[in-house]
């Protein structure tokens, strides 16, 4: 009971930071904010897909995999802003 409420909840805090980066995005049209909410999304749609998959699951891995390009995704977000490519607000 109490693994499921708080895989439900990581999904929704992840899932309403990606819509906050989201609309950050449509106010400053700077790139950052749109790979941090892709970003975001994939991070609710991977607490998601653990909380319905059980544990024996081989797609765990693939799971992960997710993680990891949303990991990525922050990366490629920061490298940019610090190149200077990103709009400027």
């Amino acid at each position: 009971m109490t693994v499921a409420f708080l895989a439900g909840a990581s999904t929704l805090a992840a899932a309403a930071i990606a819509l906050a980066f989201l609309r950050a995005w449509r106010d400053s049209a700077d790139r950052l904010f749109l790979l941090f909410a892709i970003a975001f999304a994939v991070f609710a749609a991977n607490r998601l897909a653990l909380a319905v998959l059980n544990d024996e699951s081989e797609a765990r891995t693939l799971v992960y995999l997710a993680r990891a390009v949303a990991f990525g995704l922050i990366l490629v977000a920061i490298i940019d802003k610090n190149r200077g490519s990103g709009a400027r607000a």
